[in-house]
């Protein structure tokens, strides 16, 4: 934005002209066709795929453990104390390498581990919720007042 712009969108502003901002409110007359629609598949589905990649990563990604010796140092750190012990500063760049990646896929393995955990508890939870409230309606005598049907919309 050039600064001429700038101080015509400032001017426009101050004289209530520009455009306005409004955040933490629906538009009015209702959300409209902004609802958020998720289906107990697409929960699941995302889940599983979450579950399947943290066996993955967790499998693929250990750079630190893999080609373990029995001090249960892997082939790349010891790599690194090899080339530390001969005073070569890559040693140190590549073991600080193995460090910060194993830190990554640590976080990366987290976050799988609570998407796939969470959707599963979402979905239990979605599915208990259910199972009362079609408990609760079979159980009355007679129909089911508006009144008692739109407290499960709040």
């Amino acid at each position: 934005m050039a600064w001429a712009e700038w101080e015509r969108a400032k001017a426009e502003a101050s004289q209530g002209r520009g455009a306005r901002m409004q955040l933490n409110q629906a538009p009015p007359g209702g959300a409209g066709d902004s609802d958020l629609v998720v289906y107990q598949d697409d929960l699941g589905a995302v889940g599983h795929e979450a579950f399947i990649l943290h066996g993955e990563l967790k499998k693929k990604a250990d750079i630190a453990g893999t080609g373990a010796d029995k001090n249960g140092s892997g082939s790349t750190m010891q790599a690194a104390a090899a080339l530390k012990s001969h005073n070569l500063g890559l040693g140190a760049e590549l073991e600080s390498t193995v460090e910060i990646w194993s830190s990554q896929v640590k976080h990366v393995l987290q976050a799988c581990a609570h998407i796939s955990n969470h959707l599963d508890y979402t979905k239990k939870m979605h599915a208990q919720e259910d199972a009362g409230i079609a408990a609760e309606i079979r159980g009355r005598t007679g129909t089911l007042p508006v009144s008692a049907l739109s407290e499960y919309f709040k």
